[in-house]
């Protein structure tokens, strides 16, 4: 029997069915592990998955809050032998500080320490997580090491220069952020781990519940293109869902992100439109 090339990690129901997919039913780990989780925590999730990502060409993991599962994904191709590049198209460079384990947005940090891991580049980063008021909450290691490289749609990023950080650069729009990365894949080798959060779109794309970036889909599209077969992996996240955790300090930390509220009466319209985007790049990633 052929395994379906798409798994659909299944925590909150947001990603609706799509063809050639399985399910694996996650509900009773969402509260542990939306938002943010220990890193044991996160290791014992890694037992209940591996059967069922093994040879899985794409994860969905539902709602941008489960980002920092890719880092369950990026850790299994440590038996590759060779370095692998992380590719990741989100308006938030996820390498930011948190002191109570991984979350959505530190998890390019504990990527970027993974041995076999050459280099994290983030894409289509409009968010002003990268502005200078907020440089203190950036992981600043990485960035100076050219573990980790922004590359940024607007934000002014002079104030890295200040601290020898050399690698990230901004550009005027998507297109030429895109050109730019061209020439880098051209110029390099090797297998790449791609992961996507939809939040990278324009909410005139799809409405997620994070704030929002500006790319279009079929720039997306011409992005994965650009990675001419070297794609040996991907997850996909940034899919809706409404949630209300029983932790207080959840509670309080989603709180300080300011996420978008969610009408009740417009999630399964917003869940449909990240269905069909969901078909595309299925068909992109796998043609």
């Amino acid at each position: 029997m052929v395994r379906a090339s798409a798994l659909i990690l299944d925590f909150d129901q947001s990603v609706l069915p799509l063809p050639d997919s399985e399910r694996l039913s996650l509900g009773e780990w969402q509260e542990d592990i939306r938002f943010g989780c220990t890193l044991k925590v996160l290791q014992r999730l890694a037992g209940e998955i591996e059967p069922a990502a093994a040879d899985r060409s794409t994860v969905f993991l539902g709602s941008g809050d489960f980002h920092h599962l890719s880092h369950l994904l990026v850790q299994r191709h440590a038996e590759r032998g060779e370095m692998l590049q992380v590719v990741v198209f989100d308006n938030h460079p996820d390498n930011m500080r948190y002191p109570f384990g991984i979350h959505c947005g530190s998890w390019v940090a504990h990527v970027s320490r993974l041995p076999f891991v050459a280099c994290v580049h983030v894409l289509g980063i409009t968010s002003p997580d990268v502005g200078m008021t907020h440089a203190w909450e950036n992981r600043l290691g990485p960035l100076r090491q050219d573990r980790v490289r922004y590359w940024c749609v607007g934000p002014n990023l002079d104030w890295m220069k200040v601290l020898g950080i050399t690698g990230s650069r901004s550009f005027a729009s998507v297109a030429a952020m895109l050109e730019a990365f061209s020439a880098h894949v051209d110029a390099t080798s090797g297998p790449i781990y791609l992961s996507i959060d939809k939040d990278v779109l324009a909410s005139t794309e799809a409405r997620t519940n994070w704030d929002q970036g500006v790319m279009r889909v079929d720039e997306l599209g011409a992005a994965i293109r650009l990675l001419k077969g070297r794609i040996v992996a991907s997850d996909i996240t940034g899919d809706v869902s409404i949630y209300r955790y029983r932790s207080r300090l959840k509670r309080l930390l989603s709180g300080l992100d300011a996420q978008p509220e969610i009408a009740p009466d417009e999630l399964l319209r917003w869940q449909t439109q990240h269905q069909s985007i969901n078909q595309r790049l299925l068909d992109w990633l796998n043609p």
